[in-house]
């Protein structure tokens, strides 16, 4: 969906490295390594005797799921494949080997001989997945809603809107170069909140390129720019629940009417996440300030563009503030957000300003990696899985800050080195049954006092959007460090303090708010 966004040409030099990269290294034994070792440490635990576990009871279907689930981890943390590729391959898999339209000598039609020469029947394998539930997760509503949020960010561009915002916004920060800096930070971190990570950086970094190049040489002001955009950019997606998709994933888990139920809104995130975000992006502004100083006082900025005033640009604009009004109100309008991200979708479809080509810009593989983990967490909960590893652990006897803040910690950790997506689709369904499978005490009452379960998922997003500190960690971090003003270990140094502060501050109001029932 890039190809339509101002500076498009930065996403394609960052895809083009990435491809030039793995041409590079060609059929080595590290490429086959990355995709042979997923597959035999999977089978491993697929053919092991299932009392090698330590879970009680456990049956054929829940091994199986354990072993896909496995196989996800290794091939999302090595990237053999794509990471959405990986996904549709575990979507795939569970299909026919684990619902109950699986092939047949794998459901125990007839009679299917075990290693120990004992016969299973179809009953006695476990409880199969209905492959319905599975391929529902290509349509669940968190779909919709990103799609909602897609259609309105191309529209967007596709009017000028998105140009005009940014000059309109940037514009009260005048030109002393502190304050431009804040600037961009700032309507980065705002866009950011409706756009994906990666479109807003491509276009932040396209109006502050020629700004860069100005810059004197020797000053490390422009390390400053160039860092704000990425940092701004991944700090800005926890706003809403469209910034990046971490936060749909857990408000999944959170408000599935079959699990935990909890109703958190569009709006009531926004709530207490969106000042949550100016505040770290101002602290992210004084770090910057001060470890990058500017030696060029004062910075003119150029951005190019203005308002469309056909009558479809009109439409749009008025669209769009009201699918983000209805957005922010949805607990008062009583409309869910996932059926107002819909609304956009609909009335340009209708007007004409989103065509067949533009449906084919929407970013489809972060959709099917999105909906790859919703069919994980559908395994682990209807075979069983689920509840059977969170017995086999002792939660109620460890310290809560220690489930809670320890959970956010591992996925802050992943996320640096892996997709932020793949780590919070590994890590959200299994803590999200966690919740629901005691929800009649035992682990949440402990957990209450730090916030419960909300506490516990919402922490997964947050760890998530904080992993920044090197170039790999997100693309936004990939293309500011293209620009060549970026060293990693200047990469490293802010990504850690930012990640140090942004999780304690989070964590902070997550258990102040969880523990007065506010969330």
């Amino acid at each position: 969906m890039f190809t339509i966004f101002k500076g498009a040409n930065l996403v394609e030099k960052y895809q083009k490295a990435k491809r030039e990269k793995k041409e590079a290294e060609g059929i080595s034994l590290g490429k086959v390594l990355k995709i042979v070792i997923p597959i035999i440490v999977a089978l491993i635990v697929w053919f092991l005797p299932a009392t090698s576990f330590g879970i009680a009871d456990l049956t054929v279907t829940q091994q199986r799921v354990m072993a896909i689930f496995v196989f996800a981890i290794f091939m999302w943390i090595m990237e053999g494949i794509p990471s959405w590729s990986t996904s549709m391959v575990v979507v795939v898999l569970l299909l026919f080997t684990c619902s109950d339209s699986s092939l047949a000598f794998l459901t125990g039609e007839g009679d299917l001989v075990t290693k120990e020469g004992t016969s299973l029947k179809w009953n006695e394998l476990g409880t199969w997945i209905n492959y319905k539930s599975i391929m529902h997760c290509f349509a669940d509503p968190i779909i919709m809603l990103f799609i909602g949020g897609f259609i309105l960010a191309i529209a967007a561009t596709k009017t000028g809107l998105d140009s005009v915002l940014a000059r309109v916004m940037l514009k009260p920060f005048g030109t002393k170069s502190e304050n431009v800096l804040l600037g961009f930070l700032v309507v980065t971190g705002i866009f950011s909140m409706f756009l994906s990570n990666t479109a807003t950086a491509a276009m932040m970094l396209a109006f502050l390129t020629p700004v860069l190049r100005a810059l004197p040489a020797d000053g490390k002001g422009k390390i400053a720019l160039a860092l704000a955009i990425p940092i701004a950019a991944n700090v800005g997606g926890i706003g809403t629940p469209i910034g990046t998709p971490p936060n749909a994933i857990a408000l999944k888990f959170l408000n599935d009417p079959e699990g935990l139920n909890m109703g958190i809104g569009f709006g009531q995130w926004m709530a207490f996440m969106m000042p949550f975000t100016l505040v770290l992006l101002f602290i992210a502004w004084m770090l910057l300030k001060k470890m990058f100083p500017f030696k060029q006082k004062t910075i003119e900025l150029q951005i190019d563009g203005e308002f469309k005033k056909d009558w479809r640009s009109i439409v749009v604009y008025i669209t769009f503030g009201v699918t983000i009004l209805l957005w922010m109100l949805d607990k008062v309008t009583g409309v869910n957000s996932n059926v107002v991200a819909m609304l956009p979708v609909g009335v340009f479809c209708a007007i004409g300003v989103i065509t067949r080509r533009d449906l084919e810009q929407i970013s489809w593989s972060v959709l099917w990696m999105v909906a790859g983990g919703f069919a994980l967490g559908v395994a682990l909960k209807e075979t069983g899985l689920g509840s059977a590893l969170v017995s086999s652990i002792p939660f109620g006897t460890w310290p809560p800050v220690i489930v809670i803040i320890g959970s956010g910690l591992i996925c802050y950790v992943m996320a640096n080195f892996i997709s932020h997506t793949a780590t919070a689709n590994l890590l959200v369904p299994i803590l999200a049954l966690l919740g629901a499978s005691v929800a009649d005490g035992g682990i949440l009452e402990i957990l209450q006092p730090v916030g419960g379960i909300s506490t516990l998922l919402i922490g997964v997003a947050l760890g998530s959007s904080l992993a920044m500190i090197l170039p790999i960690s997100t693309p936004p971090n990939a293309m500011a460090h293209a620009t060549g003003m970026i060293e990693q270990k200047d990469m490293i140094k802010t990504g850690l303090i930012i990640g140090a502060i942004g999780l304690s501050l989070g964590y902070g109001m997550l258990i102040i708010l969880g523990s007065n029932g506010l969330i």
